[in-house]
């Protein structure tokens, strides 16, 4: 079985690595992307990321200096996984085996960017791709009221056909429990549901067939009161849910207790995304349509009700964060079409006071991004690296870290408004991949914590499968074909 396969690859670090048997040299090559049939499209990415970034990722993901080293004083920067498998038997390194950093420098030469495969189709928009912390279940949610649980370790077999209860336009967000027993989905409205998908029944039909309890966001002084949530999240230990609002605020629900616990006035604009900074889950990240991204410390909201920092950098509004889970690095998706990547340690306790740079009207939701604005840098920009060549509109697209176990978190992925998904290289900078096939806005996409495997959602209803190596399905022929130019809101 093909998880089998990796298991052991990843747990033995094995011999039969597909083509490094016949070609030792295979994929040491890092100078031009993969899975990209146009080669006239480059990345602008600023490659002048911050040096203990540039370190941090090499820890995790470059191998032992003796597995490097080719005489005394003299090292290979890429190192094939056939000399290194050689160099493991030799001992070189004196340990017998392969580190974390080891196998992540070896399982980074394979990038998921063959096929895809399809996972599933419908014929409404897909909004919402996600993998379980653990990879054994994968969440997709379309705009049609359907959310969707696959069992990843059972041939991708439906574990849970969802009928979304409260729907307004689309489910905007979803987030599986810890223990993966309950999913949580919002919508543009007030009240967020909780699904127990460790029922018996596969179809869940809320409120038909199985109960939805929807969780009340507004408060009971609110009748009436009506905003939408766009990004909800559970607590590490699961007993907490946090949620972005379009009334500008954060929220705060105690599942326990059943009730909402805290609101805040976050941002003077819509709060796209929120994530907790790591797995204690006391600090929380924030991103607006006010440009701004901010750190909250849970354990002083009451007392202050502000922030502890502020990040300045982008020129409109935050359409996603992804924590690096170290309580210290987060990266930001932005309508300026760059993907930032921030420190927390470089924030400030007030929004500088910037001179107005913005001499033009834009509206990403039905308008291109204006030539003239794509050179322009926010004088006061606080963050250590700036990520571009993808397509930030008509919708809030996500962008991701890839996976620690099997990267070492050295790549940054995202969907984008061109129908493509691009990873690019954290620490250069460059784009080392674009996958091709959608038809529209790729909005989400999940990468697998373990197995080289990404999994791409979009407007045009698929749910795309990337591997390497291919798992014996047929791939998809690529579709090139420009879409028709479409309005959304979300």
């Amino acid at each position: 079985m093909y998880f089998r396969g990796w298991t052991t690859l990843i747990g033995d670090m094995g011999y039969a690595l597909s083509r490094l048997e016949i070609d030792p040299d295979y994929s040491d090559s890092e100078s031009s992307p993969v899975g990209d049939d146009n080669g006239s499209h480059q990345s602008s990415s600023q490659a002048d990321v911050d040096p203990e970034v540039a370190q941090l990722t090499k820890l995790r993901s470059a191998p032992h200096d003796r597995l490097k080293r080719v005489l005394p004083r003299r090292e290979e920067l890429n190192v094939s996984p056939v000399k290194m498998l050689a160099r493991r038997e030799a001992n070189y390194s004196g340990r017998g085996r392969f580190s974390s950093a080891d196998q992540c420098h070896m399982l980074n030469k394979y990038l998921p960017v063959k096929g895809p495969s399809i996972v599933d189709q419908l014929t409404t928009r897909a909004y919402v791709s996600q993998f379980s912390n653990d990879g054994s279940l994968f969440v997709a949610a379309f705009q049609g009221s359907h959310i969707k649980v696959y069992n990843t370790e059972m041939g991708w077999k439906l574990h849970k056909n969802i009928v979304a209860e409260s729907l307004r336009w689309t489910v905007t967000d979803t987030s599986l429990s810890p223990d993966k027993r309950f999913l949580i989905y919002s919508t543009m409205s007030p009240i967020v549901n909780i699904v127990n998908i460790g029922s018996a029944g596969t179809d869940s039909h809320a409120n038909v067939t199985e109960v939805h309890e929807g969780l009340e966001f507004s408060a009971d002084d609110e009748a009436g009161y009506s905003f939408g949530i766009f990004s909800v999240k559970f607590s590490n230990d699961g007993k907490e849910l946090v949620a972005g609002s379009s009334d500008d605020s954060i929220y705060v629900y105690d599942i326990e207790a059943n009730k909402l616990s805290l609101r805040i006035q976050a941002h003077t604009s819509d709060v796209n995304s929120v994530c907790f900074a790591d797995e204690a889950s006391n600090l929380i990240y924030s991103g607006s349509d006010d440009n701004l991204c901010k750190v909250w410390d849970r354990r002083c909201f009451r007392s202050k009700g502000k922030p502890v920092g502020i990040l300045t950098g982008h020129l409109e509004g935050i359409t996603f964060l992804d924590s690096r889970n170290d309580g210290r690095y987060f990266i930001s998706n932005g309508k300026d079409q760059t993907i930032k990547l921030w420190d927390i340690r470089k924030m400030s306790s007030n929004r500088p006071r910037t001179p107005g740079f913005r001499n033009y009207e834009w509206d990403y939701r039905w308008m291109d991004y204006p030539l003239r604005a794509r050179n322009i840098k926010h004088p006061s920009d606080q963050s250590v690296a700036t990520y571009k060549g993808h397509s930030v509109l008509r919708t809030l697209i996500r962008c991701y870290f890839s996976p620690e176990f099997s990267t070492g978190q050295r790549y940054i992925y995202t969907g984008s408004h061109d129908s493509c998904v691009y990873v690019y290289d954290l620490v250069s900078g460059a784009w080392v991949a674009r996958l091709v096939h959608h038809k529209s806005t790729v909005r989400d996409c999940s990468w697998h914590p373990y197995y080289p495997m990404l999994v791409s959602s979009s407007f045009d209803g698929d749910i795309a499968k990337w591997e390497f190596p291919g798992n014996g399905e047929n791939a998809v022929p690529a579709n090139n074909s420009r879409s028709r130019r479409q309005y959304f809101d979300l």
